[in-house]
């Protein structure tokens, strides 16, 4: 190309960066979505999510509040959802609400978190690819040989 310098296509490649890193979101910066699940209900044995149906975006950091007022504990387990997202981290809080705080924390992949009766889990993630998810499910067995997906604990995600 004629005309053009090494310092003008140096030039216009920082231009170009600089553009695209403002386009870019900053994943550190994000506020997180947050999306609670309850994983059964205070007072009754029916085994279900509440709600049983999420739609996520990819690109945004979500922080997933998973608590569980039952008298059973719960598993949310989702290969499928694994596969879609990067975990940020998942914390072991403390107690529900608002002045709940983290006593623990995980990194690295997670496809299954247990919230024992009365407790409460955060997994913060960015869903990085699109899908329609239908694994969401609970494998606690029942005494009946049957798992809570099998009387009715499954769940959907669709991430646009």
């Amino acid at each position: 190309m004629r005309g053009l310098t090494l310092s003008t296509i140096l030039a216009s490649g920082a231009a170009l960066l600089m553009g695209a890193g403002a386009l870019a979101a900053d994943l550190s910066q994000q506020k997180p979505i947050e999306i609670r699940v309850d994983l059964g209900k205070a007072g009754s044995d029916e085994q279900r999510f509440y709600p049983d149906k999420l739609t996520l975006e990819t690109g945004k950091l979500y922080r997933l509040v998973l608590h569980n007022p039952s008298n059973s504990a719960h598993y949310f387990f989702s290969s499928d959802l694994a596969a879609k997202v990067w975990t940020r981290k998942a914390q072991v809080m403390d107690e529900a609400g608002s002045s709940r705080k983290a006593i623990a924390e995980i990194k690295g992949l997670t496809r299954e978190i247990e919230v024992y009766p009365g407790g409460t889990a955060e997994w913060w993630f960015v869903p990085v690819a699109a899908g329609t998810i239908t694994d969401v499910i609970c494998t606690i067995k029942e005494k009946d040989g049957k798992t809570h997906a099998e009387h009715g604990m499954r769940a959907s995600v669709v991430i646009n």
